[in-house]
């Protein structure tokens, strides 16, 4: 059992499908059951709450419009969003309303846990000064990055985009969050300055004989490939 008082709030109205997330998580985080959210959002505000996991679809409340609710709060609380709808428009909706990852049901207990603990992991080096996916390090104070030891000279937008990667490992990365994000666009954009710069990035972090980092998902977005 986690020592911290904090919990994993799970936002679920299947019964059966909490108390497999319980037995799941139970030997190493404190799980609380939240069937409507409501209680899941006062914790969150009051710092109660590790991360949430949130059903898009609960009883008598939309799991996107809560976790929209508490983003317009400020609150940063990792939220990773579950759903039966597995389109990638769905998907998108509950990254862009939100979300931290999302989840297609019915999924393996065990990437489910690999994924809650990436969250957890995520956020608690989210203030970190150091970095480290694989053979890449970066010094977010010195503001370096290395690869294989190698130092990697990167202008300041360029550096913005890979520790936006670094933090999200192994996730999808669609254009519109970078958009939002790196670039700070709250509105739908036409325009092809993400694939530059990452394709810039790709050339200033792939040495002779390296794999690549950073990949294309074919219609969805990017991930930064955390085992290379």
């Amino acid at each position: 059992m986690n020592g911290t008082e904090r919990a994993i709030y799970v936002c679920e109205d299947e019964s059966d499908l909490f108390l497999a997330i319980e037995r799941e998580l139970a030997e190493r985080y404190r799980v609380v059951h939240s069937e409507d959210g409501a209680e899941a959002l006062v914790a969150a505000r009051e710092g109660r709450a590790l991360l949430l996991v949130m059903d898009r679809k609960l009883k008598g409340a939309d799991g996107l419009e809560l976790v929209q609710r508490l983003r317009a709060g400020g609150d940063r609380t990792p939220v990773l969003m579950m759903s039966g709808m597995s389109a990638v428009d769905d998907r998108v909706a509950g990254l862009r309303a939100g979300g931290d990852d999302y989840l297609v049901k019915p999924f393996a207990m065990s990437e489910f846990s690999a994924r809650v603990d990436a969250l957890v992991r995520r956020f608690a080096d989210s203030g970190a000064s150091r970095l480290a996916v694989g053979a890449l390090a970066m010094d977010r104070i010195a503001r370096k990055v290395w690869r294989n030891q190698r130092e990697i000279a990167l202008v300041p937008r360029e550096f913005q985009l890979l520790e936006f990667f670094m933090l999200r490992p192994g996730q999808l990365v669609t254009r519109q969050m970078l958009l939002e994000t790196v670039w700070n666009y709250k509105f739908p954009a036409n325009t092809n300055v993400v694939d530059v710069h990452i394709r810039n990035l790709r050339q200033k972090l792939e040495g002779p004989g390296e794999s690549r980092l950073i990949v294309n998902l074919r219609g969805e977005g990017f991930r930064l490939d955390h085992h290379a």
